[in-house]
């Protein structure tokens, strides 16, 4: 169809010369047949210079080396044009390999989509270390919070290109706002709580619905805006609440020093923000709910092991200190028991993460006028949510605590009884929570029993004259048998001694002797004394590997003879442990009471010959 058009038009053109031609010949007028031969000779050359025209000069340039799409369509597509047979033309390159460009070979200063970019040498690293970045470490739960809460609140400032961006914690129960995290350039924003008065912030909170403000007059912005110590030039602000267990939680605002520089439409955006914010908090809640029950549920399970003992004071303040490390956060620790010797409350341990002066350890309580001997007192936790308003001392009225925070004592009572005190110290206000009170409260019936049950034990030993391992006399029974013989011995002037042994160390990791070889070795040395002993001999254990035995009317070199021959025999002695057999040996230090009285005179001299032998290596005699 093109070509019949085509054709059409040419010939409807050239139909024009004949008639043109056909004038002369029907006409006899002169100027009509002058007329009629311009026109021909014109409307000739015209047609002749068009066609040159268009075969010679007046197609537009193309390089050679052009992509042959430009001018042949592709296959199956309908042609635009046709030119006249034998007019086809051929573009001839001489260069016969056509250059396609790749993904793969775009490179930096390259252009792409028609603009040409620049790539800086350092963008990967800068990228990798933004979109890397770590969270801090030995951190709570809190400052994970913070540290994402101000990321997100740097990109928001930069979206909206706002001169800061702020996040508020609300607290309906005292009726304050606080500041929790910003993103500003400014140093002028005040880290406090405020009080819900007639501001921006608080209309937020009052209305629970979004606010926007275009353009605050430079005298009202000290009154609107509360949060900048001084005035900034702010202009624009705009603030959204955020929902949290269907509740007003918290407050984001954004503000600038353009005028109208946010709309309705920025309200609508930052909801988004706000929707992420909450969805954040509520995965960091969840997650630390099941983190901290997990490290409660194990601590409270590390202190019901069967192979803690609790035999010393300095045993019993180390698990407690460990176990109570997971139950709750706080960092300054503070355990205190009742000392029966002197009848009173004393702090055992102390333990301060910060470098802040604080209570000291052995300190004594004062029951009047202090937190904690109210709690002694009533049997009842309390709580300070804010140290900075209660005026009463924690511990003692001159404790010479520096710092302010939340504290919090929780009794540790048993069968009506009055144990101790678990204190805890955070430089967080608000840090505890009545649910914290419940969960302790609990939990610290298990300390109390405890504490109850290495109370009783304590006052069992003090009523025992023997040790119950050995059933020798105890340290106590010892010396006042001990002070009763030389008084004796002094006044029938007869001679005695007083003989130390002293199991010298060997190894005790369970690797080599498959258990705690100890009580095998005690036992046999414990065997061998009572052969080598008599009736008339005074023999106590006086430490975990100590043991000490007087010599009623017997001279010094008969003691040391006896001494000699009790050494060989235990080191001759096998002694089987787990699959193996093996020896162990002793020390002794020997010292002379003929014509003593004082105990602590003899106790000095027997020690410093103790020494003696032990610092020439072990199983040897050494006497005074």
């Amino acid at each position: 169809m093109p070509f019949i058009n085509r054709n059409r038009k040419r010939f409807l053109t050239f139909l024009l010369i004949p008639l043109l031609s056909a004038v002369q010949f029907f006409t006899e007028d002169f100027i009509l047949n002058v007329i009629a031969a311009v026109l021909l000779i014109v409307y000739v050359a015209f047609i002749i210079f068009l066609r040159d025209s268009i075969r010679e000069g007046d197609i537009p340039y193309k390089d050679e080396y052009e992509e042959d799409s430009e001018l042949d369509a592709e296959e199956g597509e309908e042609k635009l044009y046709e030119t006249d047979y034998g007019e086809e033309f051929k573009i001839i390159s001489p260069n016969k390999k056509i250059e396609v460009s790749k993904a793969g070979d775009i490179r930096a200063g390259s252009s792409i989509g028609g603009k040409n970019y620049f790539k800086p040498p350092d963008l990967k690293e800068n990228f990798v270390r933004i979109a890397n970045e770590k969270l801090p470490e030995n951190i709570g739960h809190d400052e994970h919070f913070s540290f994402i809460l101000e990321k997100i609140l740097s990109v928001i400032k930069e979206a909206y290109m706002a001169h800061a961006t702020l996040f508020f914690w609300y607290n309906k129960r005292k009726n304050k706002i606080a500041l929790e995290s910003y993103a500003s350039g400014s140093t002028d924003i005040i880290l406090q709580k405020f009080d819900v008065e007639d501001d921006i912030l608080s209309k937020i909170v009052l209305k629970e619905e979004p606010e926007l403000l275009t353009d605050i007059p430079e005298n009202a912005e000290k009154d609107v805006i509360r949060y900048y110590s001084k005035p900034q030039g702010i202009k624009s602000f705009i603030g959204v609440p955020l929902y949290y267990n269907e509740q007003l939680s918290a407050v984001l605002a954004i503000d600038s020093k353009v005028i109208d520089a946010f709309g309705i439409e920025t309200i609508y955006s930052l909801g988004r923000f706000v929707r992420v914010i909450s969805s954040i908090i509520s995965l960091f809640d969840e997650k630390f709910s099941n983190t901290q029950s997990e490290e409660r549920l194990k601590s409270l399970l590390g202190i019901l092991s069967a192979n803690k003992k609790f035999e010393t004071e300095e045993e019993l303040n180390n698990i407690v200190e460990t176990s109570i490390k997971s139950l709750l956060q706080w960092d300054v620790f503070a355990f205190i028991t009742f000392s029966a010797g002197d009848n009173k409350f004393k702090i055992s341990k102390v333990t301060n993460n910060t470098s802040l002066k604080y209570v000291g350890e052995y300190s004594e309580i004062d029951l009047n006028d202090t937190l904690t001997g109210k709690c002694i007192l009533t049997g009842l936790p309390v709580k300070v949510d804010d140290t900075a308003e209660n005026e009463v001392p924690r511990y003692t009225k001159n404790e010479g605590i520096t710092f302010d925070g939340s504290f919090l004592a929780i009794p540790l009572t048993y069968d009506e009884q009055n144990f101790g005190v678990l204190c805890f110290e955070s430089l967080k206000k608000n840090s505890y929570t009545n649910s914290d009170i419940e969960f302790l409260k609990k939990a610290t019936k298990i300390f109390a029993y405890i504490v109850y049950s290495y109370s009783s034990q304590s006052l069992l030993r003090s009523l025992l004259t023997n040790d119950v391992e050995t059933k020798f006399l105890n340290q106590n029974a010892f010396i006042s048998s001990l002070k009763t013989e030389l008084e004796k011995s002094a006044f029938m002037e007869i001679p005695g001694a007083l003989v130390l042994i002293q199991i010298d160390a060997f190894l005790e990791e369970g690797s080599l002797f498959e258990g705690d070889p100890f009580p095998k070795v005690l036992k046999s040395i414990v065997q061998i004394i009572r052969e080598e002993t008599n009736k008339f001999n005074i023999i106590a254990r006086l430490g975990d590997k100590l043991f000490g035995i007087y010599f009623f009317n017997t001279p010094i070199k008969e003691t040391f003879l006896w001494a000699e021959k009790l050494r060989i025999k235990i080191a001759r002695k096998p002694i089987a442990v787990a699959t193996k057999q093996t020896t162990f040996t002793v020390s002794i230090g020997i010292a002379n009471t003929t014509n003593k009285t004082d105990v602590e005179e003899v106790m000095y001299d027997a020690e410093l010959a103790l020494n003696k032998s032990i610092e020439k290596g072990g199983n040897t005699v050494k006497s005074i």
